[in-house]
């Protein structure tokens, strides 16, 4: 328990919680963080997965607690994204913000939100002695077929987390740590990708996270319903690709199922290397047809867990399917330096 309760306050992401357990541990230490801006990546599709496109944001409906918001900014795949006024009777029309210049909440030149980053956790654990090549090789042509992507990254791991290649737009340089990386030791899964998730919520914009793994976690010290709250909270999708290894094992299966779902991904079980290479493709083809749509939150004195509900306007819309995150909770953040982790890891077992 006690290194459980070091990891969290070293990962500076204690939840805010609903109840007086929750209040009482808080302490000076601990500041409140104010939600400045909400992303949510949707999916829309028919009842047999095919892609809508062609969505407007007048198509949307977006509630926080059964609180109507108005949309921010709106893009649609590898689209501009677009900054929105509600305009017009009752606020339902909408007209595009001009840019201007020096404005420093613009989109340009930088596009806060153009493309998305994507991270990419593969695992190399001893579970991964067989079949580690096409693994390789499915991951390295997932890498060359992302299109619309800002930055990949690619990190792996066992015990530990290797951050091989940092988020770059250079896809030579995350191939060539693709191929530099060897399997070894026990899979802490979950300690793995609450890291990489911490580094994804310091983003702005799509943020992805695909999970290659070869089998269950047998080294963690954090759960898994830790790692989706944060990534729901900080609007990560996770993929999650599972060979046999891992879907053998019923409650590896619910997890990964579950934890996907939470933050608006989908979760692959592959039979072999080419039922890899086709869950990448899916993946890679879900990440071109999400649409993007911000706002910022209307107030709500809810202080835990928000839920967002998202819906179709129009009696010709009903008909197709929305895939997104069911809410996310107001986080806190630790005030202690980035000394004080570097002392904390090197402290660590």
């Amino acid at each position: 328990m006690k290194k459980y309760f070091l990891l969290l306050c070293l990962l500076a992401i204690p939840f805010s919680g609903g109840g007086a357990g929750a209040a009482a541990q808080d302490d000076a230490s601990r500041i409140r963080v104010s939600v400045v801006l909400v992303q949510l990546n949707v999916a829309v599709t028919d009842n047999k997965g095919n892609y809508i496109s062609g969505l407007g944001p007048e198509d949307f409906a977006i509630t926080e607690d059964k609180i109507p918001e108005k949309t921010a900014t709106f893009e649609e795949g590898n689209g501009p994204t677009r900054r929105l006024m509600q305009v017009g009777p009752g606020g339902k029309g909408f007209t595009e913000v001009t840019e201007k210049a020096g404005d420093p909440t613009s989109l340009e030149p930088s596009k806060k939100f153009a493309g998305a980053n994507v991270f990419i956790l593969f695992d190399t654990s001893n579970y991964m002695y067989r079949g580690f090549v096409f693994a390789q090789d499915a991951i390295a042509d997932f890498i060359r077929s992302l299109e619309g992507v800002s930055q990949v990254a690619l990190y792996s791991y066992s015990r530990d987390l290797s951050k091989v290649a940092p988020l770059t737009p250079d896809r030579s340089q995350v191939l060539r740590g693709v191929r530099s990386t060897v399997a070894g030791d026990d899979a802490a899964l979950y300690n793995g990708l609450l890291l990489t998730v911490k580094d994804a919520a310091r983003l702005t914009g799509r943020k992805a996270i695909v999970v290659f793994s070869n089998g269950p976690d047998n080294a963690s010290l954090v759960p898994p319903e830790d790692v989706a709250e944060l990534a729901q909270s900080t609007g990560t999708i996770i993929y999650m690709i599972s060979t046999q290894a891992a879907e053998s094992e019923p409650v590896s299966t619910a997890v990964f199922e579950r934890m996907s779902k939470a933050t608006g991904g989908k979760a692959y079980f592959s039979k072999g290397w080419q039922d890899e290479k086709q869950a990448f493709a899916s993946i890679r083809d879900d990440l071109a047809h999400l649409y993007a749509i911000s706002y910022y939150p209307a107030p709500n004195s809810n202080r835990g867990w928000r839920s967002i509900s998202v819906k179709l306007v129009g009696k010709n819309l009903q008909k197709y399917r929305i895939r997104t995150r069911a809410g996310y909770r107001l986080l806190q953040t630790a005030q202690a330096s980035q000394s004080m982790e570097e002392s904390a890891l090197a402290a660590k077992p």
